[in-house]
């Protein structure tokens, strides 16, 4: 199991830093760091930290949170810039669309675009369903989640529009 389709979009929401390394390079300090909170190993399973990260306690998902911002700490302290390694990832997705000619990239990004404001719009003229509410918000998440990196891959972040402000300024490295 890939512990990004299991439990990315819920990971995304709680800890944004350690969700960005799991997509990277730092897949496996990432991987061991979520292992030790939710199973107290650094040796679980990929299908193992999913499992207990969608039947995370409270306590767990809080100690996630600090680890994340702990996360963030440390990689500044290692001048590891896990933003420019996602924007490096999306800018190669771009360049394969645009080689390619493939239309999966603007077919999804259209088809997440319009579940995402699709369910909003039902939720608005309907309201929340008192039976599978759950399931509906899950996926709303999920798709807000999706329809942020459609924004990012398409428009670019707001973390790559700081850093284009501070080579503009003379500030950057």
């Amino acid at each position: 199991m890939d512990i990004m389709k299991a439990v990315g979009p819920l990971l995304g929401q709680i800890a944004p830093t350690i969700a960005t390394a799991l997509g990277g390079p730092l897949a496996g300090l990432a991987t061991k760091t979520l292992s030790n909170v939710l199973l107290g190993t650094e040796d679980g399973s990929p299908d193992a930290i999913a499992k207990a990260m969608q039947s995370a306690t409270p306590d767990q998902l809080a100690a996630i949170k600090q680890i994340d911002a702990d996360f963030k700490v440390r990689m500044a302290e290692l001048e590891i810039d896990l933003e420019r390694i996602a924007a490096g990832d999306r800018d190669s997705a771009r360049n394969r669309e645009i080689q390619t000619g493939d239309y999966t990239p603007k077919v999804l990004a259209a088809s997440i675009t319009l579940g995402f404001f699709g369910i909003l719009f039902w939720m608005f003229v309907y309201g929340v369903p008192k039976n599978g509410n759950e399931a509906l918000l899950l996926m709303l998440g999920a798709l807000q989640t999706a329809f942020t990196g459609v924004i990012a891959y398409y428009f670019g972040s707001s973390a790559g529009s700081k850093a284009k402000n501070e080579l503009l300024k003379g500030d950057g490295k």
